[in-house]
């Protein structure tokens, strides 16, 4: 398969290009697109088959649910059995934005689409491209991550080009993405309602609309393979280098004196302000003190491990409050859940 990238630096000057990806979604085709987490490799989400082709160009488990992308409050009765009443404070509060909202769905959805679940998980994101290319399709897309399945998320459109072309129709560069890593996951079909995946809109956020709002157990534990999830990014090895990745908690003196003890070769993944104090190769991802900084850099620097040929890599980590909580989350499954704590 060909695939086109379509530049858009401008929405009215690059209109055609975005009628032309439109009409590519209208067709069942798969087109990555720029949101302001991550690039999502979009589908109509009403079409089984272009939904099911979603699984097979990322090699996705087929459990694993994809979110639904809307770009008004008017597309998600259809969707779902009924509307709950939390939903239009949480709206008003975090849409558009980094926020999923995991409800009891429709027989409109595929199963395709929900991952075998009987419910769907429902975004309006921020990015003025994405919503465009929802209204111009007239379609509410699926997209999840346009990467291959279990490789750190792309959040840039060269991402893409690296893990999918030849396999979607096309690429929208729409420029790198704000956030940098995905949405935050929250279900109203338990009570109380708790966060699946934690991202940009934080718990803290969350309690001011929903103060009873918790973290699902699998937020930071390893969930079994065979658990039904009704977020993606909750099982599986996931946003993963092909290096090893091995999570080190501790102070950059305890981190320190850690390294001088490892007699195999390794890289570091540490905080900017670690580097002069460190005698390795390091690549960073933010600062310490900086967690949206972290979640802004975290997937292309988990990607430059690979490029800088590691295949050992030490992790430093400090704490997780607010953002952090989700860049943990992230690392968590880059590093298949090994962690020291020094």
């Amino acid at each position: 398969m060909e695939t086109q990238v379509l530049k858009i630096t401008d929405i009215e000057k690059d209109g055609a290009l975005l009628d032309e990806a439109a009409a590519l979604l209208r067709e069942g085709q798969l087109v990555a697109i720029p949101t302001e987490t991550v690039y999502g490799l979009a589908a109509d989400a009403l079409n089984p088959k272009a939904a099911a082709a979603i699984y097979q160009a990322k090699g996705r488990p087929s459990d694993n649910p994809l979110i639904v992308h809307v770009s008004s409050l008017e597309e998600i009765p259809p969707l779902v059995k009924q509307v709950p009443p939390q939903l239009k404070q949480l709206a008003e509060a975090f849409w558009p934005g980094p926020m999923t909202v995991v409800m009891e769905k429709s027989p409109l959805i595929p199963s395709t689409t929900s991952g075998g679940l009987e419910t769907v998980a429902v975004r309006m994101p921020a990015h003025p491209i994405a919503r465009a290319l929802i209204q111009r399709s007239g379609r509410s897309l699926a997209a999840p991550s346009a990467n291959l399945s279990g490789l750190p998320s792309p959040t840039t459109a060269q991402h893409c080009v690296e893990d999918l072309t030849g396999r979607v129709a096309a690429i929208v560069d729409g420029g790198p993405c704000q956030v940098g890593v995905e949405s935050t996951v929250l279900t109203l079909c338990t009570q109380p309602p708790k966060i699946l995946r934690p991202g940009a809109v934080t718990l803290e956020m969350l309690r001011k609309v929903l103060p009873d709002i918790q973290l699902d157990e699998g937020v930071f534990e390893h969930l079994s393979d065979d658990r039904k999830v009704a977020s993606p990014g909750m099982k599986y090895k996931h946003y993963a280098p092909k290096a090893r990745v091995i999570l080190v908690r501790g102070t950059l003196e305890q981190f320190q004196e850690f390294l001088r003890h490892q007699r195999e070769e390794y890289g570091v993944l540490c905080f900017e302000e670690d580097v002069p104090a460190l005698n390795a190769r390091c690549v960073t991802y933010g600062k310490e003190q900086d967690p949206a900084s972290q979640a802004h850099a975290l997937f292309d620097a988990l990607r430059r491990l690979d490029k800088e040929g590691f295949s050992l890599v030490y992790a430093r980590i400090t704490g997780e409050e607010g953002v952090g909580q989700a860049v943990y989350n992230r690392l968590l499954r880059a590093a298949a859940f090994d962690e020291i704590q020094l």
